[in-house]
């Protein structure tokens, strides 16, 4: 396995650890990564996204992003027509426990409930479009396209609402505002008033093994730098952001601090086009900044760290905004109609 793959595969286990469901892309991903290194899929076989969504059951915009996925981590090639084909496996070994067969058996995805089963895909369809406009949320639509009931679309809403990635306009719709310099610079304002206050209350609760795993990750992304996806990089940002301010134990303070959140929903799309802008990403040294000072006690300077790295970050969120708008067209969806 490669040291990006080890990196990915220690990830993930980071995230089961911390209690975060995996979003229905990542688990496709994380099944059929599995299977190609494992030699269960070989060279040739030919992956498709309807093929992917029926056997998952999930729709094709989870599908499509997984194979993106492994196109991008070097599993995967675009075949001769539609579709993917497996890439030849340097160092793939067959299954050295029960076969993995994406033709048999049963792999459809299950979560603990149909609004939970098609958030995450929601979310980042409309985090990816505030990136060039301003959408009303049709719930109705959103029932519709999903093929599921009004009460469920209103469930995955409000918790969009939670997260901060949709609000309530003068007239009660839904509305997911465009990622403007001034709303990002309005988020970003928040979020360096209210983080720092965070980690300063979770510092004496992290477990014991949180600080040295997220040191772990940064230093393997630095070693990997040139190789990191998008993916990558957003889980390094959830590590510090969502898990660890998870532990400051001020549950008022945590649901204000989500509110300007959106600004991560809205990096996992800007990560996935453009995840080498910067070439070495600089929020990298940053995070490691912060940690290093955790580890030693001065949770002050680390708080001061991490304020100032929010402050810097606000420019490079807008920069990578406007170079994505400019490259990236998304398609429409029914559920969103664009505001002038």
């Amino acid at each position: 396995m490669t040291s990006a793959a080890k990196m990915e595969a220690g990830m993930a286990a980071a995230r089961t650890q911390g209690g975060t469901v995996p979003r229905l892309y990542q688990q496709v991903f994380d099944i059929l990564a599995a299977q190609i290194t494992q030699g269960a899929l070989r060279e040739g076989a030919r992956l498709s996204e309807s093929a992917l969504a029926a056997q998952f059951g999930i729709s094709r915009a989870p599908a499509r992003q997984a194979l993106a996925e492994l196109e991008r981590q070097g599993l995967l090639a675009k075949g001769s027509g539609r579709g993917y084909q497996v890439k030849r496996q340097k160092q793939a070994q067959p299954s050295t426990g029960a076969p993995l067969e994406l033709l048999e058996g049963d792999l459809r995805l299950t979560q603990a409930s149909t609004w939970s089963r098609i958030y995450g895909e929601v979310e980042s369809e409309i985090a990816a479009r505030t990136s060039f406009a301003g959408w009303r949320v049709n719930e109705t639509e959103l029932a519709r396209y999903y093929g599921v009931s009004r009460t469920v679309a209103r469930d995955v809403v409000a918790r969009l609402q939670q997260r901060g990635v949709v609000q309530k306009d003068d007239r009660s719709r839904w509305i997911a505002p465009a990622m403007s310099p001034d709303h990002v610079t309005d988020l970003y304002e928040l979020r360096w008033l209210l983080e720092p206050v965070a980690l300063e209350k979770a510092a004496p609760r992290l477990p014991g093994d949180l600080l040295p795993g997220m040191r772990q990750r940064l230093e393997e992304a630095a070693r990997n730098a040139g190789s990191l996806t998008g993916p990558d990089l957003d889980h390094l940002e959830e590590d510090l952001h969502v898990t660890l301010l998870g532990h400051c134990g001020n549950p008022p303070l945590m649901q204000a601090i989500n509110l300007p959140q959106a600004l991560l929903v809205a990096h996992r799309f800007l990560y996935r086009w453009m995840p080498s802008l910067f070439g070495a990403e600089p929020f990298l040294p940053e995070h490691l900044e912060i940690v290093d000072r955790l580890q030693a006690g001065r949770v002050t300077e680390a708080a001061d760290a991490l304020r100032r790295h929010l402050q810097i970050s606000r420019e490079r969120a807008i920069d990578r905004i406007q170079r994505v708008t400019r490259e990236v067209h998304p398609e429409d969806l029914p559920y969103l109609e664009k505001l002038d």
